[in-house]
């Protein structure tokens, strides 16, 4: 019997987070895992008059590539997705790993170079988004993988996936509509704002938004979705902060991670796991020790972690920051190859302050939005 979840959401994705209309160019990505919502996007796509084209891949195939491909083949971009970035107006990620540990041997200096190769993708990409060009959304499809990392059974994470993307399984449009409302008061206090300063178990940061704008993240680039971030200007982070779960690139985990800020710029980074590939990272490019994001997480639904970051930069009660690539719609400037959330649980203790007022203490909003 199908599942009516995968329906409903399929439905949401395209009716709602992308919006297909008629004549829109749809590139549908995903691995065979998700065949069940592969198939029910693509029908709905059609549906709504839009021309998809799906690019599915098969499990391991990343793996491969990295195993065998030349310093060549890793710095080549092949010109169809060069077309496709540039050209299409909608973009649907499914993700579906049946190993999430797949990379985790691979060498950071093979990952650094296809990083690199990719800049200008991400720009592109980047660019589009904020001009309103291109529509796009990531959104999951339950696997084992999945479930093992976040210490549930499959049945178990199914249920928590569909429930933080369905939160109203009877109206999952009229859902996120209402959310949207209700956060985008949360935008509105914060526009104008300038400073913005953090304290919690062993952090303390301050920084400028100045000029920057907030993004209501209401479950249009993402599903499920949760947020409200902006882009912080480049040269004002300063301080240290501990991250409270571990940083996951690449299929790397990064434990423990502390990293120290002067004049924007990352200027010391240690970890209590895989330090070495930390640091590799952040060498990647000129952006790569900035903070391109900050983001305060709204969504309740979700209240774990799970090692997989399409859920946890929502956790209700955190905020994270994103060294590398910021997004131009916030008025971000800096450019890279990376972008790499981290993620800060303050549901034990801290607060955020804007412009000395307070916002924000032990993970729940003082003002009423």
């Amino acid at each position: 019997m199908a599942d009516q979840r995968i329906e409903k959401l399929a439905q949401l994705i395209v009716e709602y987070s992308v919006a297909v209309k008629p004549g829109d160019r749809a590139l549908i990505r995903g691995s065979t895992l998700a065949e069940p919502l592969l198939k029910e996007v693509y029908a709905r796509v059609l549906q709504a008059g839009g021309h998809p084209l799906a690019m599915v891949s098969l499990p391991g195939m990343e793996e491969l590539f990295f195993r065998y491909a030349s310093d060549d083949q890793l710095k080549h971009v092949p010109r169809p997705a060069e077309l496709i970035g540039e050209t299409y107006e909608v973009s649907i990620t499914l993700i579906s790993d049946d190993n999430t540990r797949a990379l985790s041997r691979v060498s950071p200096e093979k990952l650094v170079l296809q990083q690199r190769a990719q800049a200008g993708l991400v720009k592109t990409f980047m660019r589009r988004s904020a001009a309103g060009e291109l529509r796009w959304t990531v959104a999951p499809y339950p696997t084992n993988a999945y479930a093992q990392d976040a210490d549930m059974g499959l049945a178990e994470y199914e249920d928590f996936v569909y429930r933080a993307c369905l939160p109203d399984l009877s109206d999952p449009v009229g859902y996120w509509r209402r959310f949207s409302a209700r956060q985008q008061r949360l935008v509105e206090w914060l526009k104008g704002k300038q400073e913005v300063s953090i304290v919690g178990p062993e952090t303390e940061l301050r920084f400028n938004v100045g000029g920057r704008t907030f993004v209501n993240c209401d479950g249009r680039f993402n599903m499920p979705d949760g947020e409200v971030f902006s882009g912080p200007v480049e040269d004002s982070m300063e301080g240290n902060v501990l991250f409270s779960y571990p940083a996951i690139h690449e299929g790397r985990e990064v434990t423990g991670v502390r990293l120290w800020f002067s004049k924007g710029r990352v200027v010391k980074a240690t970890a209590e796991k895989n330090e070495e590939y930390l640091n590799a990272t952040l060498d990647t490019d000129a952006g790569s020790r900035y903070v391109g994001e900050f983001a305060i997480g709204t969504n309740e639904g979700i209240d774990r972690f799970t090692r997989e970051i399409l859920f946890d930069e929502k956790i209700g009660g955190s905020f994270h920051l994103a060294l590398g690539a910021g997004y131009p719609e916030t008025g971000s400037r800096n450019e890279s190859a990376i972008h790499w959330d981290m993620i800060c649980d303050l549901r034990k203790g801290g607060e955020i302050r804007v412009d000395g007022d307070l916002l924000y203490r032990n993970g729940r909003f003082v003002l009423e939005f």
